[in-house]
């Protein structure tokens, strides 16, 4: 049982105890939240050793056993001692502190709850965060993700790579962006990224994966809608064959060797707000080298700069991606968003998330290399 104690106003102890509170006249009813009893009725030399702190240096000369009052529950007990010498507690001693009881017991209850609350907020936190993300079968993935609110770490940005069973099978992107912010943005995406789990048997059907999605999301109770976009990512010798599929969503841009950017011929309507779902597929080839970059409009239309006014946009992302030609994916992604973070600076910006996927280059010896270091078997 947890005790709490303090003696003269100095500092409070505390400690876990294994105690009988049926040893302590009246605490027991105290903790069921029943009325207390007068301290009068209360044998001080009843007291076990345990209620009686070592340094309070005395005989006990009168006892008071009262309840601490809480939303519902009873959050506890306070017993008040008094040495032998003195004068018993009088009734308007105990109406006082029982009105201090009250705001203590509400206080302690309401700190419970905010712990229960804050324990179950780190519980959804843990499964709403962006996955890590690393090389698989010959492909890397690299991720980043900021929220619009400082001191928040979801919001309605989200991505997910979902490789496919079998050892030659694509892996599946999953990028997207849930209008509005905040919790009621991160609910909704969790719904969605646990929809999108349950159809990865479908995984190389975007159209059908979009519009079960739709389906979903209109069958339910939310209200908001959100842009997708897909990307399939296999190996095939030497190069990445890419199935990409926007639903509403900025289409993905491709770095190639050279430093050449160009978008990805997609595009498509987003989920959860129509009926019905219409969205076209590029396929693409990327080369070692080459990265194709998943990105959510947060990213494009962060203000900042000199006066705070203007848009990164699209071309300063272009250009930006032009530099990062051959780069392994990690080093995309964080040069994307240390310009971007620099652009809006102190600002104001809504959530930013990007992924990009990358053919790793080949060392002579025909090992796959990422910065000049070894990242596994080609």
């Amino acid at each position: 049982t947890p005790l709490a104690w303090a003696v003269d106003g100095g500092g409070p102890t505390r400690a876990l105890l294994p105690l009988d509170p049926y040893e302590v006249p009246g605490l027991a009813e105290a903790l069921q939240g029943f009325p207390p009893v007068p301290s009068r009725w209360i044998d001080p030399e009843a007291l076990p050793d345990w209620a009686v702190p070592e340094e309070f240096g005395g005989p006990v000369g009168a006892v008071a056993v009262i309840p601490l009052p809480g939303h519902g529950v009873p959050a506890g007990a306070l017993i008040l001692l008094r040495r032998d010498g003195k004068r018993a507690f009088t009734e308007p001693e105990e109406v006082f502190a029982r009105l201090f009881a009250a705001r203590a017991g509400a206080a302690l209850s309401a700190a419970r709850m905010y712990a229960e609350q804050a324990a179950v907020t780190q519980t959804l936190m843990r499964e709403l965060l962006p996955p890590r993300l690393e090389q698989i079968r010959g492909v890397e993935f690299a991720g980043g993700y900021r929220a619009s609110e400082r001191g928040e770490r979801v919001g309605g940005d989200f991505y997910d790579v979902h490789p496919t069973a079998g050892e030659a099978g694509a892996s599946l992107v999953v990028l997207g962006d849930v209008c509005g912010k905040g919790l009621d943005a991160a609910v909704l995406t969790g719904k969605i990224r646990n929809t999108l789990q349950a159809l990865l048997p479908m995984a190389d059907d975007h159209p059908r994966v979009l519009r079960m999605l739709n389906d979903s999301l209109l069958s339910s109770q939310h209200t908001r809608f959100a842009t997708l976009v897909l990307a399939s990512a296999i190996r095939e010798g030497d190069a990445v064959r890419l199935d990409l599929t926007s639903a509403g969503h900025p289409p993905p841009l491709l770095v190639r060797a050279d430093g050449t950017v160009e978008a990805a011929d997609t595009r498509g309507s987003l989920v959860g707000a129509l009926p019905e779902v219409e969205a076209t597929t590029a396929r693409v080839t990327l080369r070692a080298g080459e990265t194709c970059l998943l990105y959510t409009d947060g990213v494009t239309e962060a203000r900042g700069g000199p006066f705070g006014d203007r848009l990164f946009g699209e071309e300063r992302l272009r250009e930006a991606l032009a530099e990062c030609a051959g780069m392994p994916a990690e080093a995309v992604v964080e040069r994307v968003q240390m310009l971007a973070a620099q652009w809006v600076g102190a600002g104001e910006h809504d959530d930013m998330a990007m992924v990009a996927v990358t053919v790793p280059r080949k060392s002579p010896g025909g090992v796959v290399t990422a910065a000049g270091r070894g990242r596994g078997s080609a």
